[in-house]
């Protein structure tokens, strides 16, 4: 099979430093550096616009400092890549950590220790890989079980009514008392008052209360997003790729389900 990928944005505010790195990383051909950022507002434009899966990000910066960039993709709720720290000072350590950085490398970097960092990196890749295979063999087995019989959800739009089948149902939510119904093709208001009385009418073998203000489609989760402090969030299949939160409880049950 051919070697993986790792897709790699470098992030620092000296050129010399940048051109270091990207020289170390030509000893790892299993790295393709995508592109260079000079500072903080910069890393976030590339990170959302490429989505690299991995960041070395230097911790200072003149403006926005590599800590600041992190705290700017969860309120943004960008999808995080893995994130090396890259400076030349150790006090920042504990912090790095603190926010699930997958290590920190202190200036000039020897070549050893990069290559310790980014086999820590390669271990959760291919873990976020298996995890989206068994994910894929879940939904075949649910798949694979006797149909049951459909329910018919009314949900408003717009100003019209539509009847709208159980399975093309993505997911629901609620927020201030209201229930919306997302499909693929559309967004509108339940009539249910609770999400537990929507699930009620919903096959459980199909549904999963992941949140409890959401109730997913197990069928339509295109992917597993690690999240913040060991968590994960679900991206959806509907229009907006909605990225769906997992509570706490029901983390350990995605981790006893998928083996995470």
């Amino acid at each position: 099979m051919p070697a993986m990928k790792l897709t790699a944005l470098i992030v620092d505010d000296e050129q010399p430093a940048r051109d270091e790195l990207v020289f170390l990383l030509k000893g790892f051909p299993e790295v393709e550096v995508v592109a260079q950022g000079k500072n903080g507002p910069e890393a976030i434009g590339i990170i959302r616009e490429l989505e690299p899966q991995l960041v070395f990000l230097d911790v200072q910066m003149p403006g926005l400092d590599g800590f600041g960039v992190i705290k700017k993709l969860l309120e943004k709720k960008a999808r995080l890549p893995f994130v090396i720290f890259v400076t030349a000072y150790d006090q920042y350590a504990v912090q790095a950590f603190e926010v699930n950085a997958m290590d920190y490398l202190l200036k000039p970097i020897a070549k050893a220790r990069l290559e310790k960092a980014l086999a820590k990196v390669k271990r959760s890749v291919e873990a976020t890989a298996s995890s989206a295979d068994k994910l894929a063999r879940l939904v075949q087995t649910v798949e694979e079980r006797p149909p049951v019989q459909k329910t018919k959800l009314l949900v408003k739009s717009g100003g019209r009514l539509f009847l709208v089948d159980s399975d093309d149902v993505i997911f629901a939510s609620i927020e201030d008392g209201v229930i919306t119904v997302a499909t693929k093709d559309f967004e509108g208001e339940s009539n249910f008052r609770t999400v537990e009385e929507l699930q009620s009418v919903l096959d459980s073998k199909t549904f999963w209360r992941v949140h409890r203000s959401y109730l997913v489609n197990i069928n339509r989760i295109k992917e597993i997003i690690p999240w913040f402090k060991s968590s994960y969030q679900l991206k959806m299949d509907d229009r907006k790729q909605t990225s769906v939160p997992v509570s706490r409880a029901q983390t350990r049950k995605l981790r006893e389900l998928l083996n995470l």
